[in-house]
């Protein structure tokens, strides 16, 4: 089984003012293609430092990342932003949008640094808004869009570039609960689909979509 994501050991150490605080200590995880994982957390636990470091937002203090053979785990930030748009794709609890786009533009942002052709990547938008259940909303900008709606066009966005990996931080944390499972169905959707997704929820209802549940407590993994 192909292997998406390693990590050796890593901790992450913050200083300020002299003041050091441990958010995770020595994590180590392997995560396989075509998984679908929940990491599950109370605030403060540690999870979205973690997920941070999975998605080539920020570096271990000390430890190793390997994402997808590579060693990731002290790149530079111009090589960090490289790896993130090429093989990952974020959904996050706020959705992000840009006010001023379309729907169909929204989904595009990430493709203006793709190597395919930009009407290439737009015939593959307006795909993406058909499966989302959204081309009738292409030309509509987020402020006439619902929450749910918005979620999927940054679902779309996320999707634009074909990622590897999809990472999703408290995707429904916004959303009511009804909006919410409908969300959570098009995960599983795109994990049946091959696609490998990692979750960040405190949520049990959400977690338990999810194959597999990670629990963080104080910055280590407890099951």
């Amino acid at each position: 089984m192909k292997e998406i994501i390693r990590l050796e050991n890593i901790s992450k150490i913050y200083e300020t003012a002299g003041v050091k605080t441990v958010a995770l200590k020595d994590i180590s995880l392997t995560v396989y293609e075509g998984e679908f994982i929940s990491i599950m957390g109370a605030s403060g636990s540690g999870k979205t430092t973690l997920m941070n470091i999975i998605g080539c937002l920020d570096t271990p203090t000390t430890g190793k990342y390997y994402l997808l053979g590579k060693d990731v785990s002290s790149l530079d930030d111009d090589h960090l932003a490289e790896i993130r748009n090429q093989y990952i794709g974020f959904v996050f609890q706020q959705f992000f949008l840009i006010p001023y786009l379309t729907a169909l533009e929204n989904i595009l942002v990430p493709a203006v640094y793709s190597k395919e052709s930009f009407s290439e990547k737009e015939k593959e938008a307006e795909e993406l808004l058909k499966i989302l259940g959204l081309f009738d909303k292409k030309n509509n900008k987020p402020a006439q869009l619902s929450g749910g709606q918005q979620q999927r066009v940054a679902i779309g966005r996320a999707l634009i570039n074909k990622p590897e990996l999809i990472l999703a931080d408290e995707p429904t944390g916004a959303l009511d609960s009804k909006t919410a499972k409908e969300i959570m169905e098009i995960f599983v959707k795109l994990n049946k689909e091959g696609k490998t997704i990692i979750l960040i929820t405190h949520d049990p209802n959400v977690a338990s979509y999810a194959n597999r549940i990670i629990r963080i407590s104080d910055g280590q993994l407890i099951d």
